[in-house]
């Protein structure tokens, strides 16, 4: 059992959920997972427009009213709202956390990390040295990066087509950008998955400082864990593989 200290401050953490791609266990593993991984109180705010499943403990608000090209309904440029002056009464900082990963370590170093910044990402692992995160994991300060909204809001169309994803245009918008200690964030598949032909023979190893492990694209948490890569070709089934992956089921619960 973790020992909590009554008398710190609560620690934010939010997540997304719309739409059916993910389901309210992901919601209810992800607050067990930081339950699991924090020695201070905290609470998880979940914007959803549907509540249906999630626990109790979860702080659950609606996501806002729909008002964007419907082409946006399901696309991650919809969370751009998290960047208005106010978020439905949230204060100072935020720890954003995707559904689709695990934690696996501390997320108390995560807030700790640098406090004075506006903002604070996990470097994209595709993308070395060219200053965009990965908005899997990203800590914000609420209302400090109103710019974000104000370039997004007047014509969301023209910002979609610009850039390639919702990420890319925060991080080009911002600037420069600070990114959390490389071995905190991994991405499963293209940190840890042996190169090939390895992968056939080895499963991911996780290293002992990982705090998150992202699970971006396929496979997904489940089928990783089974050892399953869904793929569409046969020729890249020759080099999509994935062995069984046990440490998973011990963290996503």
């Amino acid at each position: 059992m973790i020992s909590r200290q009554a008398d710190q401050p609560i620690q934010s953490v939010l997540c997304l959920k719309w739409g059916d791609r993910y389901g309210s266990e992901y919601v209810n593993r992800l607050f067990s997972m930081v339950s699991r991984n924090t020695t201070r109180p905290f609470r998880l705010i979940c914007f959803t427009d549907d509540p249906n499943g999630i626990r109790e403990e979860v702080d659950v608000r609606m996501m806002p009213e729909f008002d964007l090209p419907e082409r946006m309904r399901f696309h991650p440029f919809r969370r751009m709202f998290i960047f208005k002056p106010e978020l439905d009464g949230l204060e100072g900082n935020v720890l954003h956390l995707d559904l689709d990963l695990l934690v696996t370590g501390s997320i108390d170093e995560f807030f700790d990390f640098r406090p004075d910044l506006d903002f604070v990402v996990a470097e994209n692992w595709t993308q070395p040295g060219k200053q965009i995160g990965n908005m899997s994991v990203f800590r914000f300060r609420v209302g400090a990066l109103t710019k974000v909204w104000e370039r997004f809001r007047p014509d969301p169309m023209a910002m979609m087509d610009l850039y390639r994803n919702s990420q890319t245009f925060v991080c080009r918008t911002l600037g420069k950008v600070d990114f959390y200690p490389s071995e905190w964030c991994l991405s499963f598949k293209h940190s840890l998955i042996p190169k090939w032909p390895m992968n056939f023979f080895s499963a991911p190893v996780l290293p002992s400082d990982t705090k998150i492990v992202a699970f971006t694209g396929k496979p997904d948490i489940n089928e990783a864990a089974s050892g399953i890569w869904p793929v569409s070709s046969i020729w890249k089934k020759l080099y999509k593989h994935v062995r069984p992956t046990r440490w998973i089921a011990e963290h996503w619960r």
